[in-house]
């Protein structure tokens, strides 16, 4: 769902960055303070934004201006929380904006948001409540990570629809024009990626178990 270079306008692209900077900034601390309390999860976390990097370089066409593909972000905010995900993401992306012409520098507080903010927010909470309610991290996981992705396409059909509102339904109607184009191909993919997640998150509990029990991803807070 990253947005191509220069298709915002400038007022959309500076007000975008302005809105995400505070949550890179502050997960920026957040991890610092993460591994300096643990250090052992490190390797852990630099995996976890591998995942997002690759799963997020899986693009396929979509609306004009943009596109489809996996987010990656479920997992690390399960595991990190979803600030400390900001931060990954905002890597991810800029590197793929630099070294890949995927999405784009103006475009990369829009980007930010809607895939390293919203999506993980999302997902930190579904994965939280799940499991906080007793249903295993299995379906916590595929929950979060399915609807993690599926938040971030909704917020960035929203981001298009405000910067090109339709000439007749305004931005309702545009909203709904980029949300039905998304849809095609998004909600597989989203699918996919839960699916996925789990035997990532599975594998991660039988070879991983030591990580997991200094982060606590099942009781604690991130």
């Amino acid at each position: 769902m990253h947005i191509m270079e220069g298709y915002l306008p400038a007022a959309h692209a500076v007000g975008w960055g302005a809105i995400s900077a505070p949550f890179v900034i502050y997960g920026a601390r957040r991890i610092v303070t993460l591994v300096r309390e643990k250090p052992e999860i490190k390797l852990l976390m630099a995996a976890s934004g591998a995942y997002v990097f690759v799963l997020s370089a899986l693009k396929i066409p979509s609306v004009t201006g943009s596109c489809s593909h996996p987010t990656g972000t479920g997992l690390a905010a399960s595991l990190f929380g979803p600030t400390v995900t900001t931060v990954l993401g905002t890597i991810v992306l800029l590197f793929q904006a630099l070294l890949l012409a995927h999405g784009g520098l103006t475009t990369l507080g829009a980007n930010i948001f809607s895939m390293a903010i919203v999506g993980p927010f999302v997902a930190y909470g579904l994965f939280r409540g799940i499991t906080g309610a007793g249903f295993s991290g299995a379906i916590a996981i595929f929950v979060a990570a399915t609807l993690g992705d599926l938040a971030t396409y909704v917020t960035t059909s929203l981001q298009l629809a405000l910067a090109f509102p339709d000439p007749v339904s305004g931005i309702t109607g545009a909203a709904a024009k980029f949300l039905g184009i998304f849809a095609v191909t998004q909600v597989p993919l989203a699918i996919s990626e839960g699916l996925l997640t789990v035997i990532v998150f599975n594998l991660l509990q039988r070879y991983s178990r030591g990580e997991l029990n200094a982060l606590n991803i099942f009781t604690a807070k991130a």
